[in-house]
């Protein structure tokens, strides 16, 4: 049995309100540095979290997972670009990956490190598709799906989990060509946090390839916001959410990491739900 873990998470302001915000593959809580300030600033309280393989997490086996102290505690350094010591991460290399990073764990962490009743969730990537599996525990006020994994690459077609491997070794150079539109802190940041990131993490998607992931109905009220376009939720998704219930808004030009290709935009898109 794969068990449960407390995430590390990063923590900003002491607002009334709460946010809780959870990351794509690849990255930590570093992905937030803009949005999370500002949220803080609009008076929330505002928690993100490293999910397990990601960041100071653990990266989750059948041994007792308390890997980092639960929501509400210390905050971890004080300023939400530091780097964190690789040292400081718990490693646990028992179960298989595709065992250990399945999608509903990665949920049941969420739900075991942040606090319920949240007036703002958003996911992002990845951390949509956690966050879409813990909604229904989690019951946060609205929640807001930048372009989430619900759909996964067979093997060999496009940009399957497992060819996301690659990454861990880039060249900041290459980082930098294939977001072009990055701010240059934000590409030492993907370096940063490609250095702590386990690159099985994909494997725990492998037995979804070809599958449709959307959720039958929004739990809450639900955004879904998807790049343009976006690999991930398709023209036919989009409608089909639509249908469903889901407020669906495209950022004009935006690729994946919506929030580091066009901040302002992603902001924008995000107008009556922060």
């Amino acid at each position: 049995m794969i068990g449960d873990m407390q995430l590390h998470t990063r923590e900003w302001g002491t607002g009334d309100r709460l946010a809780v915000l959870v990351h794509g593959m690849m990255s930590d809580h570093r992905t937030w540095r803009r949005l999370a300030p500002l949220l803080a600033d609009r008076g929330y309280r505002v928690i993100a979290v490293d999910l397990r393989g990601h960041g100071l997490s653990a990266r989750g086996d059948d041994a007792d997972t308390a890997a980092a102290p639960a929501a509400g505690g210390a905050p971890d350094a004080p300023g939400p670009d530091a780097a964190p010591d690789p040292a400081a991460r718990p490693v646990r290399p028992n179960g298989a990956p595709e065992d250990r990073y399945r999608p509903e764990h990665l949920a049941q962490d969420l739900v075991d490190t942040l606090p319920p009743d949240a007036e703002l969730a958003l996911g992002h990537s990845l951390g949509g598709l956690a966050l879409s599996l813990a909604v229904d525990r989690l019951r946060p006020r609205r929640a807001v799906y930048s372009d989430p994994a619900w759909s996964v690459r067979a093997p060999g077609r496009g940009l399957d989990p497992a060819g996301f491997s690659w990454f861990r070794t880039a060249a900041r150079e290459q980082i930098a060509a294939l977001n072009p539109r990055w701010d240059e802190e934000d590409v030492d940041i993907e370096l940063a946090t490609l250095a702590l990131w386990d690159p099985t993490t994909g494997a725990g998607l492998s037995h979804l390839a070809g599958r449709s992931l959307l959720p039958e109905r929004p739990v809450v009220p639900s955004l879904v916001q998807l790049a343009d376009p976006s690999f991930l939720v398709g023209p036919r998704d989009a409608a089909e959410l639509r249908l469903r219930g889901f407020e669906v808004r495209t950022v004009a030009g935006a690729g994946h990491t919506i929030h580091r290709d066009d901040f302002d935009g992603f902001v924008s898109s995000l107008d009556g739900w922060i």
